[in-house]
Parts: C-alpha cells; structure tokens; sequence
C-alpha cells in the first residue's frame, strides 16, 4: 500500500472512530504558577528557571508559567488563589497567611532559630516537620513540595551593632509581626515601613537600621551606602518561601510527574541557597574597599537573642493547636542540634 493510500485510509478510520484521538492525549499540563518575587530579580529568575527544568524534565508534558508577585493576584493573596484554582501553584511568602493560622509564621521565618538553611530542612526531613508543613497547607487545599530558602538576612545599621545591647533605643525599620516584638523585647524602636520607604527613611534619619533582605540584596538596594554596618553572617531572620500546588492538580498527576516536579524543587532549592550565598560572599570580600564593616554577632550573643526569641515563638504557638505542634517539634530539633 502506497503513502496516498494508508494515509486515506487513516483518516477514514479516524473519521469512524476507530482510532484514538492521540493529538489530544499528548496535549501538555498547563499551569499558572505566582512568585513572591519581582521581576527581573535573581529569586523570580530561578523561579523561571525552575519552570523551565520541569518542561524539560516532562518532555514538555507539564508546561508551567512563571509569574512574578502581584501580576494575578497581591503577593499576600497567593494562598487564596490557589485554594480557590486560580492559581494551579505558587511560590510564596508562608508568613503572609499568619492571620490564618499563627502556625504559618512559624514555618515562614522562626526568627533567630535556625543557623543554616540545611538545618531547617533537617527539621523537614528528619524531625516531623514536612508532615506538619503537609497537613497545614491542605487545610488550604495546597499540597507543600517543599520550602525554598534564600539565605540568612542581614541588618543594615549607621552605627555598629556589635552586642545586643547596641540595640537599646535603636530606631529601625521591621515588618510587623514576629521580628517586631522580638527586637522590642531587646529595647530596640521597630518601625513599621514598608519596603519602597526603607532607603528614603534610612537617608533622612527617620530610621538607623533596617531588617529588609540578604547582603546582597541590600547591596543592590544601595543601603549600604547609608548604613555601612551590616551584620553578616545574619542571625535575626532565615525566611522559608513555599512551593505549593493547588492539591487537586496534584493529585490528578500521575507518579513520574510528581517526581519530576519534585526533583526540579530540590534543584530550585538548591539554586536559591547558592546563588544567593555566592553572591553574599561577593559583597562581603569587597565590603572594605566600598567601606563597609560586616559585623558577626558574638555566639553567645546570639544564643541569647535565640532565647529571647523563643519567648515570642511562644506567644504564636498558643494561638492555635497548630502552632503549638509546630513550635514544639521546631523546639524539641533545635535542642537536639545544641542550640537551645
């Protein structure tokens, strides 16, 4: 049968039924995911990154779009939009939900707890707290892949912030919620600002000192032209973003493309911890030429804001029954490592 003829015939049998409609069997997943991120910044290009690795890893099946923070919904708003299908995934902020539950506050940055990233996914992996993570977010109809860390943030101060009792009446900037009341609790000033304030704020002496991101981060923000006394290594703040997808896409996957989506994360994760270290690393070896003095916080001084700390993890976990499993898993690890 020649070339003319098979292909009529096929197309007979297709019009007859007798053959399966493969074009549509092979049409790939499609999927909005939402970042925390801005545009153009190194986070939202690894989230474009990771996008892209599932493609790969797929074959194309499973094609997902990655949308920087506030291009659907607010940023704060993520979770909802996931939950209502709006958003089949997301990589968020878990701290803006606390008002949902005090447990997400917890999870999204246990302020001066943990010293590494790898530690807090020890907690994931080896004391509980991915089943925790699990149960929370499908209240929420997320399924957690896993977290995403970006690194240890850093304190930009006018004055050197060399014990904690250099924060005594310290004017600075913080966002509401946990690192407030902890910086409080040291005698510190916190002022609520939000980011687009914090270099205008620095400049006309409204505040000293600000909480906002990484050493690199603020490098590229230009605070530390103002403010040439970072802390480096950080010690106040560790911020976990999630990666979550909405739990019926989920579960409609098949196995090789959840384990797909899963090893892309791990790559994601580890991308982010990386680039981000290397180009804090970056900053700190030129921080004397540009005049700058990273200052590293004693050990026993930040043992001590850790137990200053936990008294404020404390008042969260008794906001709800979720929370206090959270913070005592978290507590019952950090004791195991020696840190508490």
């Amino acid at each position: 049968m020649g070339a003319a003829a098979r292909a009529l015939l096929a197309a007979t049998l297709l019009a007859a039924g007798a053959l399966p409609l493969c074009a549509n069997a092979q049409q790939p997943i499609k999927w909005k995911m939402m970042s925390l991120w801005g545009a153009g910044s190194l986070p939202q290009k690894l989230n474009d990154q990771f996008a892209a690795r599932v493609k790969e890893l797929s074959g194309g099946r499973l094609v997902i779009d990655s949308l920087p923070g506030g291009s659907i919904v607010a940023a704060s708003e993520s979770l909802d939009a996931l939950n209502a299908g709006v958003l089949d995934a997301q990589n968020g902020g878990p701290a803006y939900n606390t008002g949902k539950d005090a447990a997400f506050a917890l999870i999204g940055d246990l302020a001066g707890g943990w010293e590494s990233p790898q530690q807090a996914q020890d907690w994931m992996d080896k004391g509980g707290g991915r089943e925790l993570v699990r149960e929370l977010y499908r209240k929420y109809n997320g399924y957690f892949v896993r977290g995403i860390w970006y690194g240890r943030e850093s304190l930009v101060s006018k004055k050197p912030l060399r014990s904690l009792a250099d924060f005594k009446g310290l004017k600075m900037r913080a966002p509401t919620g946990m690192g407030q009341d902890i910086f409080r609790n040291l005698g510190a000033a916190p002022v609520n600002l939000p980011g687009s304030e914090v270099y205008t704020a620095l400049e006309r002496g409204v505040v000293d000192a600000a909480d906002w991101g990484t050493l690199s981060m603020n490098q590229d923000l230009g605070y530390h032209k103002l403010a040439k006394y970072p802390s480096y290594p950080g010690f106040h703040s560790m911020p976990m973003s999630d990666l979550v997808i909405n739990l019926k896409k989920w579960n409609a996957l098949p196995d090789d493309l959840k384990k797909v989506i899963e090893q892309a994360a791990d790559e994601f994760n580890r991308d982010m911890v990386g680039k981000n270290g290397e180009a804090d690393e970056q900053v700190a070896k030129a921080a004397k030429q540009n005049g700058i003095e990273p200052i590293d916080l004693a050990a026993a001084d930040r043992r001590r804001f850790r137990e200053i700390a936990e008294g404020v993890w404390k008042t969260y976990a008794d906001r709800s029954a979720m929370a206090k499993r959270v913070y005592e898993s978290q507590v019952a690890y950090l004791k195991k490592l020696g840190l508490l």
